[in-house]
């Protein structure tokens, strides 16, 4: 490059041109310029002498700098004979090794980008690979209450949001002066003065009309918790099977269903469903505990987590102290619930046997009825062995090609060849259309539509992969229900089924006012794939 033109723009300008300046450039072009013509005289007379070589073209004394210069150095090389040319291959050859090693660092690194890298040093990671003395890790606690940590660990709660706990504190409220509550908490952590609230105990309503107790810990014992999370989660990472999906860095419910569609694929198509039950609420503590003391031996970070397992429970105008399980809710419950099943997951390694596992829910998938059989029996054992309970009315085994002994796993139903969503996931999501769209709600048709659009753009993204029928039924349900409100704000109460209804607000009708359809995308999807 001269100034702002090209390579090319150089080349027809003249000498002149190029060595304009002062007079210590001039000089320096001039001699490079000297001893680039010789240089190439030398290599002119050399080929010349050989029969049948061409002589080669003239090149303008302009372009030497950018053409000759770098020619003629590889020139001398290679008439310096053959040895400087055998290590210069040898060093391209023995090159590959720290490219491949520098390929798998940065594989690693992708791997790792979840890691706080303000807690995790490069020491530490060096450590986590090479392993540590005695395979337990020592001095982790001042890592939780720096200042940096809390910080990120805040961050983080405030990010997931979630309600009050039992002191009533919301994240707006600690926000308003979240310096000074993270300083307190720093300094409570520091000088061994933290203690746990109690938590917060609340009935979710589930689709079989049974209900599930969620804990909700107060705002400064979850920022407390991830912070502890944010120090301990890649050493046990480090330990984790990749059978294990749930609550896991880098996995997730995609993942394990791609596994699962895997090994069927590949024939194991005899399958155990097992399911724990009460399986967070019946942990037991001195286990858990145990195995903590395992792989920790920070005494003050294990009595953070103690502290937590045996948190006071309110519900109410009930209090009592757990002596068993992990609270639902709690930041560091789907950590401690992964560890104490990891067990399971390396006898099942052991035995050969293909688990694949989200939280407490997991199949084993097995190429005979015989080794499905055996299976059930070696989870059993490990199941009474560990004092949980298998789910009775949850587990069963059976060959998922023949109709009637399909299987369900993360919403889908898996029979017959055929991935369908089961219908407790269906019955669901058909609860949530109607109520977003009850025939009393007075909005007009494109805000109700704009509220439907992202809870079907998420399922649908989450189901897209089941059989095609279910998406038309979905549709043609969803269009029902909106004729069925037109009506009423017409005041002509209708289900929406007759056919003048059709006519009058045909399918085009609903695309043209932005209804998302499951029917389009999935045609969409397929013809992308």
């Amino acid at each position: 490059m001269v100034g702002g033109g090209t390579l090319g723009s150089v080349c027809e300008i003249s000498e002149e041109t190029c060595i304009r300046g002062d007079g210590c450039r001039s000089q320096s072009l001039s001699s490079t310029a000297r001893q680039e013509k010789s240089v190439m005289a030398q290599t002119e007379g050399n080929r010349s002498s050989r029969a049948g070589e061409r002589a080669p073209p003239k090149t303008h004394p302009a372009c030497l700098e950018s053409t000759e210069s770098k020619a003629a150095p590889r020139e001398v090389r290679q008439e310096g004979g053959s040895v400087k040319a055998g290590r210069c291959e040898g060093e391209s050859e023995a090159a590959r090794v720290p490219e491949r090693a520098k390929q798998a660092a940065s594989d690693r690194a992708c791997e790792r980008a979840w890691i706080d890298r303000n807690i995790w040093t490069d020491r530490m990671l060096a450590a986590l690979d090479n392993g540590v003395k005695g395979d337990k890790w020592f001095s982790l606690i001042d890592k939780v209450y720096r200042a940096q940590t809390l910080a990120g660990a805040w961050q983080q709660v405030k990010s997931n949001r979630g309600a009050a706990g039992i002191d009533g504190q919301s994240i707006e409220r600690f926000g308003a002066q979240a310096g000074r509550y993270l300083e307190e908490l720093g300094q409570e952590l520091k000088e061994g003065r933290y203690r746990p609230s109690p938590v917060k105990r609340v009935e979710i309503p589930k689709a079989d009309g049974k209900t599930r107790p969620l804990g909700i810990p107060t705002v400064k014992d979850r920022i407390a918790q991830t912070a502890v999370k944010r120090v301990i989660e890649p050493i046990f990472e480090k330990m984790f099977l990749p059978t294990s999906y749930g609550f896991r860095p880098g996995k997730g419910c995609k993942d394990a269903l791609r596994q699962v569609e895997a090994l069927l694929k590949a024939g194991h198509t005899h399958v155990v469903d097992a399911d724990l039950q009460g399986y967070f609420d019946s942990i037991p503590h001195s286990r858990l505990k145990e195995r903590l003391k395992e792989v920790l031996s920070d005494g003050r970070l294990l009595g953070l987590l103690e502290g937590w397992l045996e948190q006071d429970i309110v519900q109410e105008l009930q209090r009592w102290t757990p002596t068993g399980g992990t609270p639902q809710g709690a930041v560091i419950s789907p950590l401690l619930a992964n560890l104490y099943l990891h067990s399971l997951d390396e006898r099942m390694a052991e035995l050969g046997l293909e688990m694949v596992r989200y939280a407490d829910d997991f199949v084993i998938l097995c190429r005979t009825a015989e080794q499905a059989e055996g299976a059930v029996l070696e989870v059993k054992a490990w199941v009474a062995a560990n004092e949980l309970t298998l789910h009775p009315e949850k587990t069963h085994v059976g060959n998922c090609c023949i109709e009637g002994q399909g299987f369900e796993f993360l919403g889908y139903r898996f029979e017959a060849g055929k991935r369908q969503v089961r219908k407790k996931s269906l019955n669901v999501l058909k609860d949530k259309i109607r109520d977003k769209t009850r025939r009393t709600r007075g909005q007009s048709l494109r805000q109700i539509i704009a509220d439907l659009n992202p809870m079907l753009k998420g399922w649908f993204g989450y189901f897209k992969h089941a059989h095609r029928w279910v998406f038309p039924a979905l549709d043609g349900f969803i269009r029902r229900r909106l004729r069925a409100l037109l009506r009423k704000q017409e005041k002509r109460p209708g289900a929406g089924r007759c056919y003048s209804d059709q006519r009058r607000w045909p399918n085009r009708f609903f695309a043209a006012a932005g209804l998302f359809t499951m029917t389009s995308a999935w045609q969409s999807a397929s013809q992308s794939r």
